[in-house]
């Protein structure tokens, strides 16, 4: 018997802030409408699935403790990436922003001219010798002095999520009142790397490049049993 649930989500999140000098978290104090953008944390599509498999081992061989109460349950998740910030943190525009305040907030972004971003797999980029960014840098430089750049802060995403946390339970009736529970469980089972945002500062010199994984993303295994009475 199988049983599961699944969800998906579509949305956008837009804001002029996310918080309160989280990185750049400024009103454009020029053109404040075009501080509107993507929020921190929009994810344009979220897919969830769980799911539980009674494996019917009782059924191909003869039922006893061996083959009997055998089940695989698991959570698969799909996302869209967290979009990237886009910063040139050198107050290129002469309005005092650049890190200043008790945030370290500043409003300076680049230029950017129009064409396709051209997303690669972060797995290719080679920041030794600058090939294979996540996205086509050339299309962004330095704002002009005394200018602000015309780049919005947020409007396109980092790498996605693909997550399969799975578990493998098996029962064993020992008398009518009483059992035992075996469980091995795996988060992230395929180890899939999850890759964080690539660098947004353009002033840096891993602009466009994936440098880290989120934290604690490897394989994770463990082992339970619990007794029921």
């Amino acid at each position: 018997m199988i049983k599961g649930r699944a969800a998906r989500t579509y949305g956008k999140a837009l804001d002029n802030g996310s918080s309160w000098g989280a990185g750049g978290e400024v009103i454009d104090p020029i053109n404040p409408k075009i501080g509107k953008a993507l929020s921190a944390f929009d994810m344009t599509h979220n897919f969830v699935m769980s799911y539980s498999y009674h494996v019917p081992f009782d059924k191909l061989w003869r039922p006893n403790r061996l083959t009997d109460g055998w089940i695989l349950t698991g959570v698969t998740r799909f996302t869209t990436g967290l979009p990237i910030l886009l910063s040139e943190p050198d107050d290129s525009s002469l309005l005092g922003t650049g890190f200043s305040g008790p945030c370290g907030c500043m409003v300076d972004v680049p230029n950017v001219t129009s064409g396709s971003l051209k997303f690669t797999n972060p797995r290719l980029g080679n920041l030794d010798t600058g090939t294979n960014p996540y996205f086509t840098t050339s299309l962004f430089s330095d704002e002009n002095f005394g200018q602000l750049g015309d780049a919005n802060r947020r409007y396109f995403h980092g790498p996605g999520l693909n997550n399969w946390d799975l578990a493998v339970l098996k029962d064993v009736r020992l008398t009518e009142t009483k059992r035992l529970e075996f469980r091995v469980e795996f988060f992230n089972v395929f180890n899939h790397a999850q890759f964080q945002a690539p660098t947004g500062n353009i002033l840096s010199s891993s602009f466009g490049f994936v440098t880290n994984t989120v934290n604690n993303n490897q394989r994770i295994g463990q082992f339970a049993a619990k007794f029921y009475f």
